[in-house]
């Protein structure tokens, strides 16, 4: 259960996490424990197709603590927001799980990509 040296890595394959989100927090990224791998999360990006102001919640849970990336973020109707932009990296080591909920069902929708490195 040890993340992988980054310099050593022998694989990097790239991925794109799609989550419609809802009022239930629900995992839309997950590194398993012993998966020998770890999660680089190069962006995050929160979209409001709903004709109202929706408000998001993000973080990541680690060992069941959560630690928010974006506490009660708003986001205009019609809205498209950056969360996370490739230049602000952020690393799912194993056992952390990417999280999200919403204010009201059926407004937002969550695109994260990433890469697994192991």
């Amino acid at each position: 259960m040890a993340a992988p040296n980054l310099l050593t890595s022998t694989t990097v394959t790239g991925k794109t996490s799609l989550a419609n989100l809802s009022t239930v927090t629900g995992n839309v990224i997950t590194n398993s424990s012993g998966s020998n791998t770890v999660d680089k999360l190069n962006n995050i990006v929160i979209s409001n197709y709903s004709n109202a102001v929706a408000y998001a919640n993000v973080m990541i849970n680690r060992s069941t603590s959560s630690y928010y990336v974006g506490a009660n973020i708003a986001v205009p109707a019609y809205s498209t927001l950056v969360l996370l932009g490739k230049d602000t990296n952020i690393y799912l080591e194993e056992g952390d799980v990417l999280q999200a909920n919403v204010s009201t069902n059926n407004t937002m929708s969550l695109s994260a990509s990433y890469e697994i490195i192991g």
